[in-house]
């Protein structure tokens, strides 16, 4: 039996505190069961962005997507997860990936690595996460050992925890740690800094391999995918010109059948997003900013459908 669905969408555009809490209660307005935020220089900065979601809404979940770990030494954001989840009333989603921005890590004077050396970063991450949020007390320099105040703690036992991956190493780590495997649709561009999207085969070969990794865990995973552009029109055509500019060779219809793709009618988006849910299992579907006011009447439609 398929997961009900759930909707996230990610905020991109930092924005003065009014205008923030502004959007952050439109997004809970429109339905959206989870308000995200990425992890890349120039956008919002995650933690503080989701205590702001937090006093501005009482519904939604609020997570990060995804935390670039090269960014973050572990012992440092545990501590950043504890008081956030502390502070949003147990309302944390945790999402973690490796980054694939090599221009983000030198503006920030940070070593980009290897993909070997990113996925080890990841894994000890995740690994030390686990150790620290699952300890009584996290970590301190012992400088205020007299009368020392406790360390922050998450308001739950366990922060759910999203991992974005696409490589088979990174399925492996997200079958073995992750409440949600979150798949990007996307594989590395030419460019550097850039993605590719996968088409639906390429898709199902991807989540059998993860399914394949995730054969023995006691509870399946939510699994989600990050939908890149969506459109509601009789005429799709025109949104996807961008897409086809950027991708050479690409037809109109093949460009409409990529999974990341939610473009033409009312009816034939909510069909397709039913299908995508049967056919790979995407029942947690996550829209960017720029969508979010057109992927509403789907959002509506598929929660109607449930709901009946």
């Amino acid at each position: 039996m398929s997961r009900p669905f759930r909707f996230g969408v990610n905020l991109l555009t930092p924005a003065p505190a009014d205008e923030w809490r502004a959007k952050c209660r439109r997004a809970e307005e429109l339905g959206y069961d989870v308000i995200l935020v990425p992890d890349h220089l120039g956008m919002v900065a995650p933690f503080p962005a989701l205590v702001a979601a937090a006093e501005a809404t009482r519904r939604p979940r609020l997570g990060t997507f995804v935390l670039n770990a090269g960014f973050w030494n572990p012992a440092l954001l545990a501590r950043e997860v504890a008081t956030t989840d502390a502070l949003t009333g147990g309302r944390l989603e945790l999402g973690l990936g490796t980054g694939y921005a090599q221009a983000e890590h030198e503006a920030a004077g940070l070593p980009f690595g290897s993909p070997r050396e990113r996925v080890d970063h990841l894994e000890r991450t995740l690994a030390e996460l686990e150790r620290l949020l699952g300890s009584e007390e996290l970590p301190h320099a012992g400088l205020h050992s007299r009368g020392a105040t406790p360390e922050p703690r998450p308001a739950r036992s366990r922060v759910p925890v999203l991992v974005g991956a696409n490589g088979d190493r990174m399925l492996r780590l997200t079958a073995a740690h992750a409440d949600i495997a979150a798949f990007t649709g996307a594989r590395p561009g030419t460019t550097p800094g850039t993605l590719e999207p996968l088409r639906a085969e390429e898709l199902d070969e991807r989540v059998a391999r993860y399914r394949a990794l995730a054969a023995d865990r006691a509870e399946p995973a939510e699994l989600n995918l990050l939908i890149q552009l969506v459109a509601v029109t009789d005429d799709p055509e025109p949104a996807l010109k961008p897409l086809l500019e950027s991708l050479p060779g690409l037809t109109v219809d093949e460009a409409l059948a990529l999974p990341i793709v939610l473009a033409g009618p009312l009816e034939d988006v909510v069909a397709k997003a039913r299908a995508q849910r049967e056919r790979f299992g995407f029942s947690y579907l996550t829209v960017l900013e720029p969508s979010m006011e057109a992927f509403a009447p789907v959002l509506a439609r598929l929660r109607e459908e449930e709901s009946a």
